[in-house]
């Protein structure tokens, strides 16, 4: 397989629905530190499967977004959100599309079910930035974006921006540095079929 990297918008991948891990393999394991490692390098606090181009059901997360603090990296397979409390807005920004803010409304408590990587089923209730952080990362893996949870008059603002990346995603596909959207859906239907 290609080395991973953090994809930009609008790669297909990010809009794919994931689909859920069966089992934990050392080659997921792999995955999951080098998704670490490609989030640190972004400077990021959270990163899931699908902006790396895997549609996998799986985010990894690090609030200090600090590679030595490795105790609060916290790895989240097939999540589900399994309870909401009350509504926050702040600001967001996202690694797929980088330099690019915006203010979205979330819960402001949730209850997270997921799996970590011994397999061992957990359930946490977050609120905070560990909430927002979940909460936009579990978007990502039903193929939703930040930009979509905005209101629309603040979304608009962001329109010339996310034509930026749509001409700057299309020009490397012209210079062959990505396949055709179909050629990379094929791919994402081979690696969700070797999921099993």
């Amino acid at each position: 397989m290609a080395a991973l990297q953090i994809v930009n918008y609008p790669h297909p991948a990010l809009r794919w629905v994931s689909k859920p891990i069966k089992s934990i393999s050392p080659d997921l394991r792999d995955t999951v530190r080098t998704m670490f490692d490609l989030m640190y390098e972004a400077r990021g606090i959270g990163l899931a499967a699908n902006q790396v181009a895997l549609p996998y059901r799986l985010f990894v997360i690090n609030l200090t977004s600090d590679p030595n603090e490795t105790e609060e990296e916290f790895v989240f397979i097939n999540p589900e959100i399994t309870k909401r409390k009350g509504t926050t807005e702040g600001e967001e920004g996202c690694l797929s599309l980088p330099q690019l803010y915006g203010d979205v409304k979330r819960s402001e408590e949730i209850t997270v079910e997921a799996y970590d990587l011994d397999g061992q089923l957990f359930e946490i209730t977050l609120d905070d930035l560990a909430a927002r952080a979940v909460q936009h990362e579990h978007d990502h893996l039903e193929g939703i974006l930040f930009p979509d949870r905005m209101v629309e008059a603040k979304r608009e603002e962001l329109e010339a921006q996310i034509a930026d990346f749509e001409s700057e995603f299309l020009h490397k596909q012209q210079q062959g540095e990505y396949p055709s959207d179909e050629e990379i859906r094929k791919q994402l239907s081979q690696l969700e079929l070797d999921l099993g």
